[in-house]
């Protein structure tokens, strides 16, 4: 176990430099580089520029800044905002803890929710319940999560006022129950592409397992149909279950910054929309990074609880 988590350290941490090399690259790239912002302004004059070049250290070559940044990168030193000049660390620290939590609760409900319509849908095979999930799932894996997001709005909170529209709780701070409130609404838009996925994974999961010689033994012992298929079944499913999870999660982070942004919740999201908006380079470097530590931690973790939930799985070949 020992052995094979510093393998994949060691593998996530070339992959997580590949992705800041060809990151910080593309940002160079970019039609008017890191400064854009003033080099398109025709009131910043070209002693301005050269300042803020000298500032933020622009006037060294290419491969100088990428090794300046990212040796700061590792010691928590992650430079400046271009704009207010805040330490880039502070500003996204502050938004970290909103997108855990809806990308948290989003996670776990649609585990919940898709899995047990995706078991029901396999135990009832063919029926309108089956079809009717099936139709749920593409019409929800066919159109875009900021229209469920902006349909969410004008249903829940413009017409029936039920819901907030936005926010991450009311001017003022509302407590725990208001801010709750808050997430309802973007935590169901999040979650339920994803319950989409979930279901329908899980029912082809789940028609496979029902077959198996193990799941007739277990019936043809007497056991009552729900002990069959939480105890066997269920079980079964949850190796390939788990794999799942660790590939959604970069279509989780991709949905996350729609939703933040659709209602205004002050997350990662919201912040990567408004810096890439001004251009604020050290912010959406820092972004990209947080990002992607995400995702492969989230597959590392995937992995080691595959392996732990089927021994017969060897670590080595996960």
């Amino acid at each position: 176990m020992v052995r094979y988590l510093f393998n994949r350290l060691g593998q996530s941490a070339v992959l997580l430099i590949g992705v800041s090399i060809i990151g910080f690259a593309l940002m160079h790239l970019a039609p008017g580089g890191p400064l854009a912002v003033y080099t398109l302004n025709p009131t910043v004059t070209a002693q301005d520029i050269e300042r803020v070049k000298h500032q933020f250290g622009l006037d060294q070559p290419v491969y100088v800044q990428y090794f300046k940044w990212a040796g700061g990168l590792v010691t928590g030193q992650w430079g400046y905002s271009f704009f207010g000049g805040r330490p880039v660390s502070a500003i996204v620290l502050e938004r970290l803890p909103a997108t855990f939590e809806l990308m948290g609760s989003s996670l776990l409900l649609a585990l919940i929710i898709g899995v047990a319509i995706g078991m029901l849908a396999a135990v009832r095979r063919n029926s309108i319940l089956d079809y009717a999930t099936a139709t749920a799932a593409m019409i929800a894996l066919s159109l875009p999560t900021f229209w469920f997001g902006l349909l969410g709005i004008f249903v829940f909170a413009q017409t029936l006022g039920w819901l907030p529209a936005g926010g991450i709780e009311t001017t003022g701070g509302g407590g725990f129950a208001d801010r709750m409130w808050h997430l309802v609404l973007p935590m169901l838009v999040l979650a339920f592409v994803l319950v989409a996925q979930w279901s329908r994974y899980t029912r082809s999961t789940m028609l496979e397992i029902l077959g198996q010689d193990y799941m007739r033994t277990a019936r043809a012992k007497g056991l009552r149909p729900a002990r069959v298929l939480l105890a066997h079944g269920l079980r079964a499913a949850l190796v390939p279950l788990v794999t799942l999870a660790g590939l959604q999660l970069p279509l989780l982070v991709g949905g996350a910054l729609v939703t933040e942004t659709v209602f205004s919740w002050p997350g990662m999201g919201l912040l990567f929309v408004n810096a890439l908006g001004t251009r604020d380079y050290p912010v959406l470097m820092a972004i990209l990074m947080v990002g992607a530590l995400v995702v492969v931690l989230g597959n590392l973790l995937a992995d080691v609880i595959v392996a732990l939930i089927d021994p017969r799985i060897k670590l080595g070949h996960v």
